[in-house]
């Protein structure tokens, strides 16, 4: 695979569009794995992996998308 950028050899892909990313276009930031609920203390908990490879063009929505039609 090549980086998306510059088409040097990619050392990596971007978790949430797939890229190729090369050292010197891979950005690093938070990825959410998973969400779960926590019963003895009544809340929502995450678990997020904090250095995952990122390309820094793709742009992750900060917010959830309702989605009905999977109700």
């Amino acid at each position: 695979m090549l980086c998306f950028f510059c088409a040097k050899a990619a050392r990596g892909s971007c978790r949430f569009c797939g890229r190729g990313v090369c050292e010197d276009h891979a950005r690093f930031g938070p990825y959410l794995l998973q969400v779960s609920r926590s019963v003895s203390r009544d809340r929502a908990e995450a678990l997020v992996v904090e250095d995952a490879v990122q390309c820094g063009t793709c742009r992750p929505r900060p917010q959830p998308v309702a989605m009905p039609e999977l109700d």
